[in-house]
């Protein structure tokens, strides 16, 4: 990235070459404000148009995704430096969620009646979910699709307009889902685009006119969009970074656990919020995993199966990361000559202490660490001892037992026997605990979380000797009110 002189416009860069992608405006406050103006218009008209014909247009939208892989592929590979297979599976995830929030939105936001219990026997009850107006988006660099999708298609199909900020490292992509999106909903500016570098998005969190704000991206800079959306009380989701472990247990199908281990730690070099960073592995099949493992990352290459760093200044952290892990463990695989700007090389290293910035911090490069441990409670203790809780892995035969570690993992997500399945199933909700974040992406409690809900009572008829919300009432009514409570109520249970 590189920003022309007066800070007007700024160059998206391939991280493998150097080479000019594209050229951007850096949006001023000024111009997110029109932004949210436009988009207050818009959302007016959108959430009138009711989920029928929202769900049409969003249907359109992903069929016209779908028409356009190959150019959002190829554009999200050269912004990224990923291979365009890996760009490819980013973009078919995100179509699959715009079908999901499309199809569901209104079962899971609509008009219920819910039971107004005894005491409201003579009430009607109902409960709703309303747009929230205007929400505001600030995607990451690492998925430009599918993660800033998470967001976007919820918060449409909750009935919202949008105003993206992409990250300044990959804003083509972002103008380009803002172009199609646009094909599918041309009459108004739903979905909108605005570009730059740290202020744009500062002020997009801090406009007035906005209903909330859906973050992806670092914990401190999570804290810093918080301070500027506390200016106004806008609510935040943020989804931030993690240091996910995986579990391997004694009775773990080793090949598989390792072929996890190794995507989930290298692909997309690294760059992965979800990603293995953390092995626990159980002593009695320590020994024959790590040679699968070693096996396995050993045949993966830079530049081949992965592509480069994205944003420079990430190399510095990966660089001390192995430094400080090789001094005090065992370098497996790689070591620090690894660090082939703007590449890394696999990295696993081997008993690395717990204090240990590769094992505190987040690295968010192909490296990983890997501890042998007497079982998988102290495997779960261990994986539980951070900071971070977004996502994690079990491997395991047993079920049950997979099942108890997996609930007991700290974080929103944890998949078994596989690796990051959880991000693919659009019904289950993303997002994490701790310095991972808080508030949910995806399936039904992400699409509440791009809504408000609004209850509404109705007296159906009046309650004979009941007016208890009136100066009128006496102690007779009081009386036959505690009475009633009593034997509604009163009984213990033990």
């Amino acid at each position: 990235m590189t920003v022309s002189a007066g800070s007007r416009s700024f160059d998206s860069l391939d991280p493998a070459t150097g080479e000019v992608v594209g050229t951007h405006p850096v949006h001023s406050a000024a111009d997110v404000r029109a932004a949210v103006e436009r988009a207050a218009a818009a959302g007016r008209w959108w959430a009138g148009l009711g989920h029928a014909a929202r769900k049409t247009r969003l249907l359109d939208f992903k069929a016209v995704l779908t028409q356009n892989i190959r150019r959002i592929a190829a554009l999200v590979s050269a912004e990224t430096g990923k291979p365009r297979g890996d760009a490819t599976l980013e973009i078919v995830l995100a179509i699959a969620h715009t079908d999901w929030a499309a199809r569901h939105a209104a079962k899971v936001l609509g008009p219920r009646r819910v039971f107004p219990g005894l005491l409201g026997a003579n009430l009607s009850a109902t409960l709703e979910y309303r747009p929230l107006g205007v929400v505001g988006v600030i995607g990451p660099w690492n998925y430009p699709v599918f993660t800033p999708a998470g967001s976007i298609v919820y918060a449409l199909a909750a009935g919202n307009a949008v105003v993206f900020k992409p990250s300044e490292y990959t804003p083509g992509t972002g103008a380009l889902l803002a172009e199609l999106f646009a094909e599918s909903v041309p009459e108004h500016p739903v979905l909108q685009v605005v570009t730059g570098l740290g202020e744009t998005g500062a002020a997009l969190a801090g406009d007035p006119g906005i209903g909330k704000i859906a973050f992806t991206g670092s914990t401190p800079t999570a804290k810093r969009v918080m301070t500027a959306c506390a200016q106004n009380l806008t609510p935040l989701v943020a989804e931030c970074g993690g240091k996910d472990a995986m579990i391997v247990a004694a009775d773990a199908d080793l090949r598989a656990a390792a072929d996890a281990a190794v995507w989930g730690a290298m692909s997309n070099a690294g760059q992965t919020c979800v990603g293995v960073e953390r092995v626990y592995v159980v002593d009695t099949v320590y020994e024959p995993f790590m040679r699968e493992l070693t096996e396995i990352a050993g045949r993966v290459r830079a530049g081949e199966h992965y592509g480069p760093i994205t944003m420079p200044g990430q190399l510095d952290v990966i660089d001390r990361h192995i430094g400080a892990a090789v001094a005090s463990g065992t370098a497996v695989l790689g070591g620090p000559g690894s660090v082939r700007r703007p590449y890394v090389d696999p990295v696993v290293v081997e008993d690395v202490p717990a204090d240990s910035p590769a094992m505190r911090e987040e690295t968010f490069g192909p490296t990983v660490t890997v501890s042998r441990v007497a079982d998988a409670e102290e495997a779960l203790a261990l994986a539980n001892a951070s900071a971070y809780g977004l996502g994690g892995t079990v491997f395991s035969r047993d079920k049950r037992r997979a099942m108890d570690l997996a609930r007991r993992m700290r974080g929103g997500m944890t998949a078994i026997n596989s690796i990051i399945s959880f991000a693919g199933v659009p019904a289950l909700p993303f997002g994490g605990v701790g310095d991972s974040g808080f508030g949910r992406i995806h399936g039904a409690d992400g699409l509440r979380e791009f809504a408000r809900p609004k209850a509404i009572s109705r007296q159906r008829f009046p309650l004979p000797g009941m007016n208890l919300t009136s100066f009128s009432r006496g102690q007779a009514e009081l009386d036959r009110l505690v009475r009633l409570v009593t034997i509604l109520h009163g009984r213990r249970k033990h």
